[in-house]
């Protein structure tokens, strides 16, 4: 990855408190596995930056080599690599995401994060 793209994710992410690099946006996800995410975190009222890689190939690319992570979505918190699909629905429905974001002191509803687990229990 060159130093240029490096150096727009690593200003990106330093930024935002809460970032996802996403297919889309958040309004308007462009697949399933980014609308899962973003939704789950609209749910949650989390503000985040959206980033749309289907915009800027060099971002697209980038940000895999960066979190050397192969997928789309990724969610970043606090400038920390968190996971992509998968891994957000099971810290959703674990409850790991709530404490991970009350542990980098990043709003969000609680009583949403608990409505998730109960509809889906």
């Amino acid at each position: 990855m060159n130093e240029v793209v490096k150096t727009k994710i690593e200003t990106i992410i330093n930024d935002h408190d809460v970032v996802l690099f996403m297919k889309g946006t958040s309004k308007m996800p462009q697949c399933g596995f980014s609308s899962r995410v973003a939704g789950i975190l609209n749910y949650l009222e989390v503000n985040f930056k959206d980033v749309n890689v289907l915009e800027d190939d060099e971002i697209r690319q980038g940000i895999k080599d960066f979190s050397d992570w192969p997928t789309i979505p990724q969610l970043y918190v606090k400038n920390a690599f968190i996971g992509g699909s998968d891994i957000i629905t099971e810290m959703t429905m674990s409850g790991e995401l709530d404490q991970l974001l009350k542990e980098k002191q990043v709003s969000f509803s609680q009583d949403a994060a608990t409505k998730i687990r109960e509809e889906n229990s």
